[in-house]
């Protein structure tokens, strides 16, 4: 399937049933340029499997794989991405749940936002397998690669379109540490837990505390002191206890004068 059509899009769902955006191909056509025309974008999808949906603007559409592992910001890791349909851009904009038994039924959560850049043709490197890009979002920057396995049924164990997305080493490269997707555990777009979501949760409040979140667990228990603190309640107490009279300190009888003997 060309990049730049929905026809695949389309027919897997029933959109009277989900509540993903039909959308339609974009007439304005893509052409390379500065960081700031494409948009970027990364949903964290929990389907059948947990995996991470990388997509960018193409064409009218957004060109998308699906990454079992995630991203990675280490130049060393070469993560799966399989190559799947092209989405409208709406899609782009989308975070909720899809009804179980509908194609990819499960919780979606818009984990990045941004621009992209391509270095280079794209149609002509897509055509070769070989697409070398910026990326300019909120958690994942600098340069990438998506580059195309030419054996199918490779060591990954699937027979689809797969490629490898790598991180190019540049100064947004990070080879240890903690995980950029185990350091980012909430919404890009709402600040909600992948729970929070599939609960119909429309907000994150700030004195939600999410466990598993490690950037959440000092604040845990501040955030409970706030909210068991009730200023209308305490302006109540204060005006119901009434004001406590002053004791004045007991009064000491002055001394009588004695005259002296002479």
């Amino acid at each position: 399937m060309p990049s730049g059509s929905l026809r695949d899009y389309h027919k897997k769902r029933d959109f009277k049933l989900t509540a993903e955006p039909k959308g339609a191909v974009a007439k304005r056509k893509s052409a390379a340029g500065k960081i700031g025309k494409l948009r970027y974008l990364i949903q964290k999808h929990d389907a059948t499997r947990l995996h991470y949906d990388f997509r960018l603007e193409w064409n009218g559409t957004l060109m998308s794989w699906a990454v079992p592992k995630g991203p990675s910001e280490n130049p060393d890791d070469k993560r799966l991405a399989v190559h799947v349909e092209d989405h409208p851009l709406d899609y782009g904009n989308f975070e909720g749940t899809i009804p179980k038994g509908q194609y990819g039924g499960g919780t979606v959560m818009l984990w990045d936002v941004g621009h992209w850049a391509p270095l280079g043709d794209v149609d002509e490197s897509m055509r070769k397998g070989d697409l070398k890009f910026a990326v300019l979002g909120e958690r994942l920057k600098g340069g990438f690669a998506l580059v195309r396995l030419k054996n199918r049924n490779n060591k990954y164990g699937s027979k689809g379109d797969n490629w490898l997305l790598i991180k190019e080493k540049d100064p947004y490269a990070k080879p240890g540490g903690k995980p950029v997707t185990e350091r980012n555990l909430r919404s890009a777009k709402s600040g909600r837990t992948m729970e929070e979501i599939s609960r119909g949760n429309r907000e994150w409040h700030s004195n939600r505390v999410d466990e598993k979140d490690p950037a959440m667990k000092p604040a845990k228990k501040a955030a409970k002191k706030v909210a068991n603190k009730s200023p209308k309640k305490s302006a109540k107490k204060s005006a119901a206890k009434p004001a406590a009279k002053r004791k004045s300190p007991p009064r000491v009888p002055a001394k009588k004068k004695t005259r002296r003997a002479r």
